[in-house]
């Protein structure tokens, strides 16, 4: 991975056909996906259960670009390098998931992943200032985590302003994850995030057989984010 701060569209194969991953995670990047985002939820954390390591392995060879792994679950520190070893290649783990984040971070890296911190809507920006040196992304959750389709959560926009002053100059992304779609996109953008997790919103209207209109919402978001 190489970093830069262009606008990155990351669908979440949440809002995918659970029966067709292989075939959906090609079909979004043959449409022009950047990442592809894997929500993984334990139904302790969030209210849902999703999957584990052995999908992410199961749909790492049908990923060309960056797979991004997403951990809604607590504890999260004995399941690190079980994903790592599934081929993420950014681990993202939740600030509220655990008491010692801060060695989750290291973890992360000594995994040989991305290291990537999340924050719930109630989580401060400034919860994250003494874990900057440590991240290489940070994950500004715009709905509360745990389900897809919710809507987005406008107070979070001042906290992705705030992240991107502290962040100033290092190569930290911020990502945003719920209820991105070309009304909000421009919205975040603006205030600094380069990296929109978008599920629902990118699989509308197509399926594994009809894939274009994967591309044409994928277009829109990014052209309502990059038009500001």
């Amino acid at each position: 991975m190489t970093f830069d701060r262009s606008i990155k569209i990351a669908p979440s194969i949440l809002s995918a056909d659970f029966a067709n991953f292989g075939a959906e995670c090609q079909a979004i990047e043959a449409q022009g996906a950047d990442w592809v985002h894997v929500d993984v939820m334990d139904g302790h954390f969030v209210p849902n259960i999703t999957f584990g390591p052995a999908t992410c392995a199961a749909i790492r060879p049908h990923i060309k670009g960056v797979m991004d792994v997403h951990l809604m679950i607590a504890p999260v520190d004995p399941y690190i390098e079980a994903f790592a070893q599934a081929g993420a290649d950014i681990i993202t783990a939740h600030m509220e998931a655990g008491p010692h984040i801060h060695r989750t971070m290291q973890a992360i890296r000594a995994a040989g992943a991305k290291a990537g911190v999340a924050l719930n809507p109630a989580t401060p920006a400034a919860a994250v200032e003494y874990l900057l040196d440590m991240v290489d992304l940070v994950c500004v959750m715009t709905v509360n985590p745990g389900f897809g389709g919710q809507k987005f959560i406008h107070s979070q926009v001042e906290k992705v302003r705030q992240l991107r002053a502290m962040i100033g100059e290092r190569p930290i992304h911020i990502e945003i994850d719920g209820g991105v779609d070309p009304v909000t996109a421009p919205l975040v953008a603006a205030a600094g995030a380069d990296v929109l997790v978008a599920g629902s919103a990118v699989f509308r209207g197509g399926s594994v057989n009809d894939p274009d209109p994967y591309g044409a919402n994928i277009r829109a978001i990014r052209a309502a984010a990059q038009a500001v």
